[in-house]
């Protein structure tokens, strides 16, 4: 049997928040689904799912987009890893990253969630050391602005721009890691771009 890896876009749902700053780990795994002509369907998990392939002969992909708002999203993560029967070390969760400039990729597994809700919420339902994380940096507001609003705020038209570089980068990530491993995909994403 094929391995299986489950990758989790992070979000919040609905149109109101479909290309906000918030929502960048669900792009990530539109992009992924597209690369395979593939289309989200409702799962009983309480998330939209594809069931793919890497590649043919390949490791299997689920890949997910929870229904639930971004701080509630452990509950359906938690559902689809229990339904497909998936260990925590095969669970990749793509998601923003205020503390990582726009335009940048950090992979990691386990640490601490920075504040991030959505995070959080899923390393309450699995071992937070785990699973890896594909954090999609957005940056942080300049002045004064709440980070709270930052990240619910659309993408700026200078980032609209470089946005689908910067996703089909992530899905890249996220392709390398299920392919080659963490190290693997570090090396190549945290190196400077030239």
């Amino acid at each position: 049997m094929a391995e299986t890896w489950l990758v989790v876009g992070l979000g919040n749902p609905g149109p109101r928040y479909e290309l906000t700053r918030h929502n960048v780990g669900q792009l990530v795994v539109d992009e992924l689904a597209g690369r395979r002509g593939e289309s989200f369907k409702a799962h009983k998990a309480n998330a939209r799912v594809v069931e793919t392939w890497l590649r043919p002969g390949g490791p299997k992909l689920i890949l997910a987009k929870p229904n639930t708002f971004m701080n509630v999203s452990g509950g359906p993560v938690a559902g689809l890893v229990k339904f497909y029967g998936i260990e925590p070390d095969h669970v990749v969760v793509v998601h923003d990253e205020l503390d990582i400039p726009f335009d940048t990729i950090k992979l990691k597994t386990g640490g601490g969630h920075g504040g991030h809700n959505g995070v959080r919420d899923v390393a309450k339902a699995l071992d937070p050391g785990k699973f890896a994380r594909v954090r999609v940096g957005i940056g942080r507001p300049a002045g004064r602005q709440d980070p709270a609003d930052w990240v619910l705020d659309p993408f700026g038209a200078t980032e609209r721009k470089n946005l689908p570089i910067l996703v089909g980068d992530a899905a890249d990530a996220v392709e390398q890691l299920v392919a080659e491993g963490l190290l693997a995909a570090q090396q190549k994403h945290h190196a400077p771009r030239v």
